[in-house]
Parts: C-alpha cells; structure tokens; sequence
C-alpha cells in the first residue's frame, strides 16, 4: 500500500475535504552504484566542511543567503513555515479552466489524491464528479517540503489528480531562446499535402500499452551481457539530415512505407466502430438491421464519385486522397468530417453537371 508524501485539505469556496497526496509515477531506470575504476569500493557523497574539511552531520546543516560576499542571513526551517501560516498544508482551488486552454510545456508532475479516510468519501467523491461534469480543472496553490506549487486538479476514472504547473516567468520563450527558427511557415504545395497524408497514414487512437523504454531493455542486456563475458552489437546511427532536395522522395518513401505497415495491422477499435452501420429499411418493422459497409475494392473504384453514406466509411487518409485528387481548396485543415461534406458537395455539383 503508498504512503502518502503528504497531507492537507482541498478547500474549493467554503467547501474542504481532507486528503493525502501519493506520487502516481514509479522510476524504472536502471541505477548504478559509483566504483572507483579498477576495484569494487564504493564512492559515498558526503557533506563537509568547505574550510575544515570535516564532514557535518545533517541536523547541523541550515540554509543560508548570501548577502554580500562571505556573509550569509540564517534562515531556519520552521520560519519558512510561519510564513506561509495555514497554506502550508492547503491546496486552495481559487479557479475552474478548461484543461484544453494548459499548454503542455506548463506541466510539471502528476500525484494522486485520495481522501484521508471513509468518512471524507462523500465530499471527495462530490468534487470528482462536478469536475468530470463540467470537464473543467481547478487551478490551485500549496507548500510542500519549502516550496510552492501551482497546480491543476482533475478528475479522471473516479480519482483525482494532481498536476504540479511551471509558473509562468518559468517557461522560455521559444522566440527568444530558440535559434534558426523560421520567420514565417514552412511548407507548402505538394510537399505540405503528402506531409499530412504520412500524418494521417500514422494516425491511430492513443494507447500507451503500445510504446515502452527501449533504452533501457538495452542497458539491462548491456549489464547481462557483459556479467556472462558477451560481447554487444553496436547501436545504430543516427540517421542523417534530409536534403530539401531529396524532400519529396523522403516523403514519398516514409508514405509508402507507412501504409504498408498500416494495412498489416488489425483494423484500430474507433474504425470498427464505423464498419458497419444499424439502418432501417423500408417495410422493417421497426427493427434496424446491421448493414455492411461497402468493400474497399468497391469504394475505391470510383474516386470522387461516392455519395455521403459511401464516404463514410472512408479512413481519413482515403478521403483526404480523393480530396487532393479533386483538388478541393482548404483540405489540409479538414477534420475528417469535413472531407466528408466537401467530397459530397463535389459530387454532387459533378452530378448536376452532368
């Protein structure tokens, strides 16, 4: 069972509930120990005295501030409690914001909270649930171990989490820190359409049951290998930078390559849902009856000239395909819906036409 690293109360209005706060990552990096070269002794990292030399004991170390050169203000650690009274072990929720409006680059860490015992279930289980409601996060301070976080609080599976945020005189601004970057948008043309087909061609729902630290399996057979006297094969390079004029070639190589890959891979689940439709047909009574979609020989045979239902059933690659071949303006931004509508205006207006 985890500990709790630390206890409060989420106050939200007038509102509080007691809880505990559990780290929800655990580390699964390899770690060494540090040897001096040639034998087996340990190195230990000690605490000593900069002008004795002698090695200090942990309850003798204090913080110190250096004023002027040489000369340092004491501060204890109980004074950097007191003045932080109260909000040492709170974390207020001041504000509710979409979570959408957090960029990335501004969180930090994830904990869990739980409430402290039975009896806070029912507040704790209130706030969970007006979170998942509203699909807002609240935003919130509090003090641990001398320092104080902002944070965002959500509610996810019934749990709340905790996401400790950089403050914002933390985060850079790439403008600013960042050299070479382009002074207007890249891309364009052909080349900017078969980047968002390779896009689409790798698009797939997120699982993160899919992706693990291969850098690691490698360190522990690295340590296996060298314990059993084997020898190891050589890391791959790095691949090297592509010519803008080989663009197109890369590009198209990366496409082809992706799709070939895609079509040996089982169906993805939000693809099947979409497969096969529940329609009425006229005289049923009453009852929807499952309707196959169209094979992919068979919607592919007439490019451009499907009508929504058939459209439907369509990836978001095929379509966005069909809509680079009828040359449908604004396609690049499209979600997939859109493409869509777009295809089916077109063919609708190629049917009037004619």
């Amino acid at each position: 069972m985890a500990r709790a690293i630390w206890t409060g109360v989420i106050t939200f209005g007038m509102v509080s509930v007691p809880v505990g706060l559990y780290t929800a990552i655990e580390d699964h990096t390899v770690h060494f120990h540090q040897l001096q070269r040639g034998t087996a002794d340990r190195i230990r990292n000690r605490r000593v005295n900069e002008r004795t030399g002698k090695e200090v004991k942990a309850e003798d170390i204090v913080k110190g501030f250096e004023v002027t050169e040489g000369e340092y203000v004491i501060v204890e650690p109980d004074e950097l409690d007191e003045i932080a009274p109260g909000r040492s072990r709170t974390i207020d929720i001041s504000d509710f914001v979409d979570l959408a409006d957090i960029e990335p680059v501004y969180f930090e860490r994830t904990y869990y909270i739980a409430p402290r015992s039975k009896e806070y279930t029912k507040v704790y289980q209130l706030l969970c649930a007006a979170l998942e409601e509203s699909g807002k996060v609240g935003i919130a301070t509090f003090v641990m171990r001398g320092k104080q976080y902002l944070t965002a609080l959500r509610a996810e599976d019934q749990v709340l989490v905790l996401q400790t945020l950089h403050w914002a005189d933390e985060v850079r601004d790439p403008a600013q820190e960042l050299p070479e970057l382009p002074s207007r948008r890249a891309g364009k043309g052909k080349e900017l359409d078969m980047a968002i087909q390779l896009i689409n061609a790798l698009d797939m729902p997120w699982d993160p049951g899919r992706y693990h630290d291969t850098y690691q399996e490698k360190v522990r057979e690295l340590v296996r290998a060298k314990a059993e006297g084997q020898e190891t094969a050589a890391a791959e390079e790095a691949p090297q930078a592509t010519n803008v004029v080989d663009l197109m070639t890369a590009l198209q190589g990366s496409l082809d390559q992706a799709q070939g890959t895609r079509a040996k891979k089982p169906t993805a689940p939000r693809q099947k849902k979409t497969a096969r439709k529940a329609v009425r047909r006229p005289g049923a009574k009453g009852k929807a009856t499952a309707e196959k979609a169209p094979s992919k020989s068979r919607t592919s045979s007439k490019r451009g000239q499907g009508g929504k239902n058939e459209l439907q059933q369509l990836s978001k690659t095929e379509l966005y395909q069909r809509a680079t071949d009828q040359n449908i303006a604004g396609r690049s931004k499209m979600s997939r819906e859109e493409l869509v509508d777009a295809l089916a205006r077109a063919g609708s207006r190629k049917k009037a036409a004619a």
